[in-house]
């Protein structure tokens, strides 16, 4: 036993010898230092693995270092659209607000017996019969029931239904209980008279229907439909246009069906019409 273990040792040293000798010899031939090849071979796969950590960890720095970045701009973008956005609106106001008071002045101009009274509207109320829209003025301002509203280029909104001290209701020339004074005004039907009222009760709501017209009236289609002049409604009111005509069930007279000249849905202002002379 102590024979083979001496045989062991033996062959022990004998390795370790043979391998010094021939890392010696592969270090004189190629110039390379073994011991240090081989603490490089360990030592690398664990600077690569540092290094890894390290380009990742810059990585992920400058991804949350943009991430900021690109938030803060993108939350600036958002603050000066929304500044744009707001400058646009104003700048709509401004302009649909000279427009308005460009034509208010050719309507002064055009209709100099006039007093007026403007007023924005505050509500609207529309069922199967009845068209209406509130205003904000009313009594304080000199308004009253029976007064005339109008638009600026001179088309007929309705009449003042109701009053409050700061507020008024205006039935609309939609509304089928408002019957109006009319005339065909243009060429070729001029002279052609009758009565305009709203089609809601006859299942036209948003038109106007014009009665009572001749037999024999000549009806174009655009034919201009101004109001006659009442005790109500200046003369020469602009109320709608012709869409279509035919004849009443009796066959005696014709209709017309009318569209509105005023837009009633997208006003923003109307005007009063608190005196006025008809000549």
């Amino acid at each position: 036993m102590k024979h083979l273990f001496s045989t062991r040792v033996r062959i022990v040293v004998i390795l370790v010898l043979l391998l010094a000798v021939g890392l010696s010899v592969i270090s004189g031939l190629t110039g390379v230092n073994l011991p240090n090849m081989l603490v490089q071979g360990v030592l690398t796969p664990i600077r690569t693995g540092v290094s890894y950590l390290t380009d990742s960890a810059q990585q992920l720095y400058n991804y949350m270092f943009r991430f900021e970045s690109i938030s803060a701009e993108n939350a600036a973008l958002k603050e000066q659209l929304a500044q744009m956005e707001d400058d646009i609106r104003q700048t709509s106001a401004i302009a649909r607000e000279n427009e308005r008071l460009r034509q208010l002045l050719e309507l002064k101009q055009s209709h100099q017996d006039f007093e007026l009274v403007d007023g924005y509207i505050i509500s609207w109320s529309s069922n199967d019969w009845s068209s209406t829209i509130t205003i904000n003025r009313g009594a304080n301002a000199g308004l009253e029931t029976g007064m005339c509203a109008i638009t600026a280029n001179g088309q007929v909104v309705g009449i003042i239904s109701s009053v409050g001290p700061n507020y008024a209701v205006i039935k609309t020339v939609l509304d089928s209980s408002i019957e109006i004074s009319a005339t065909l005004s243009a060429s070729g039907s001029t002279g052609y008279n009758g009565m305009v009222k709203g089609g809601y009760s006859s299942g036209l709501a948003g038109l106007l229907r014009m009665n009572y017209l001749p037999s024999n009236a000549v009806i174009h289609n655009n034919d201009q439909v101004v109001t006659t002049g009442s005790t109500v409604y200046p003369r020469g009111l602009i109320l709608g246009y012709v869409m279509d005509a035919g004849y009443e069930d009796t066959g005696i007279a014709m209709y017309a069906l009318l569209r509105p000249a005023a837009d009633i849905s997208s006003l923003e202002q109307v005007f009063i019409v608190t005196s006025y002379n008809n000549g």
